[in-house]
């Protein structure tokens, strides 16, 4: 037969639990036969062996108690109806049954004990003067209800144990969750924002490069004016790229440490495009007071813009960038970037994520964004919430 698996709060039994466990039941088996062995070896040593006999499958077989709780208890009390020994293993295995906290289980195993006790104190020879029936009935009956009613504390402590301790375990598993979620989105947010960083300094290298090999008619004070300014962002890009690389690499997940840029810092990213060569019409009529526009909104702004900057580099060098920006405290503000189609791309490559990038950080800011092409030109047009 196999064995049933145990139930979750059945803790597992060390060798200091077999050991006191035998002991008690030594101790309620010689209470139990001491009150009759003499008068048994004496009067009737046939009631003397049989009771030996009875008593070595009862202490193996309460071994079992855990496998067959049910059928090794009934067993044992039938046995301790011929033997006083094999009270102290029924004892054991009722106590085991009504760990469970079965009650028809429990009531039938305290019944048929009661059954046995009472069996066992009419027919043994004890050598005293009969004692009352009534006084046995409540002595036995004491006795298993005490027993019986341990049992039931006993297993009810134990599945408050295990109950805790999963409770324990699970909170545990679902902190380790929440804290592996959270250096998940850090680690997406801090990638997001390094590649609306890098691909502004790479459009930018890719530009000034292009630059260098299609013009033929370059002064060598422009072609080193070209080159510097190549170095310039590529060194950028390699300091952005590094950073991002050890927050990545880092499990701690540390925020980066750069300042991030904000609504403010949009006319230095319009003033530094125009420098590098592309034709930007930039408009702010943003009614209200800026400096007290949240630093995630403008941040958002800030990276709309730049992603603008860059998808008009790579997808259409040469055409004029349109940008404007509207609204105020109570409509929120709109943001919308034009730029004329079929100039051709250059070979910088892309991912594509960009703008799915932007969709995300807009609609985490309560805000939205669309793009696409009206007619001849491509529109890219957003709108976010003042408040943060």
């Amino acid at each position: 037969m196999d064995k049933p698996p145990p139930e979750p709060s059945q803790p597992v039994i060390t060798r200091w639990g077999h050991l006191w466990r035998i002991l008690l039941m030594l101790a309620i088996s010689a209470i139990a036969w001491g009150t009759v062995a003499a008068r048994q070896l004496q009067d009737h040593p046939v009631l003397f062996w049989l009771d030996i006999a009875l008593a070595v499958p009862a202490y193996a077989l309460v071994f079992f108690r855990r496998r067959w709780p049910m059928t090794v208890a009934v067993i044992l009390a039938l046995l301790s109806t011929c033997s006083g020994l094999a009270a102290g293993p029924a004892t054991l295995a009722a106590a085991s049954v009504a760990t469970h906290r079965r009650w028809r289980q429990v009531a039938a195993v305290g019944v048929v004990n009661l059954a046995s006790a009472q069996v066992f104190a009419l027919v043994e020879p004890t050598g005293a003067p009969e004692d009352p029936y009534l006084l046995v009935l409540v002595v036995n009956l004491t006795f298993i209800a005490s027993v019986l009613g341990w049992g039931m504390y006993v297993g009810s402590r134990r599945e408050l144990i295990s109950t805790l301790r999963h409770r324990a375990e699970r909170a545990e598993a679902e902190q380790a969750l929440r804290m592996s979620r959270a250096r998940s989105n850090e680690r997406a947010r801090i990638a997001r924002e390094m590649h609306d960083v890098l691909a502004h300094r790479i459009s930018q290298i890719s530009m000034h490069a292009g630059a260098l090999a299609f013009r033929e008619d370059l002064t060598a004070a422009e072609m080193r004016t070209s080159a510097q300014v190549i170095q310039e962002k590529a060194h950028e890009a390699l300091t952005d790229l590094r950073g991002v690389l050890g927050v990545l690499r880092d499990d701690a997940g540390e925020r980066l440490d750069a300042p991030q840029p904000t609504y403010a810092d949009l006319p230095r990213l319009v003033d530094e495009t125009r420098d590098a060569g592309l034709d930007l019409d930039y408009v702010d009529l943003l009614d209200g007071d800026t400096g007290q526009l949240p630093e995630v909104v403008g941040r958002t702004l800030y990276r709309i813009v730049q992603e603008g900057i860059t998808n008009a580099r790579k997808h259409a060098p040469g055409a004029r960038l349109s940008i404007r920006v509207t609204g105020s405290p109570e409509d929120g503000i709109d943001i919308v970037l034009r730029n004329p189609v079929g100039f051709g791309p250059t070979s910088t490559p892309g991912s594509g994520l960009g703008l799915v990038g932007l969709a995300e950080r807009a609609e985490l800011r309560g805000g939205l964004l669309e793009h696409g092409s009206d007619g001849s030109t491509f529109v890219l047009r957003g709108w976010i919430p003042w408040a943060a």
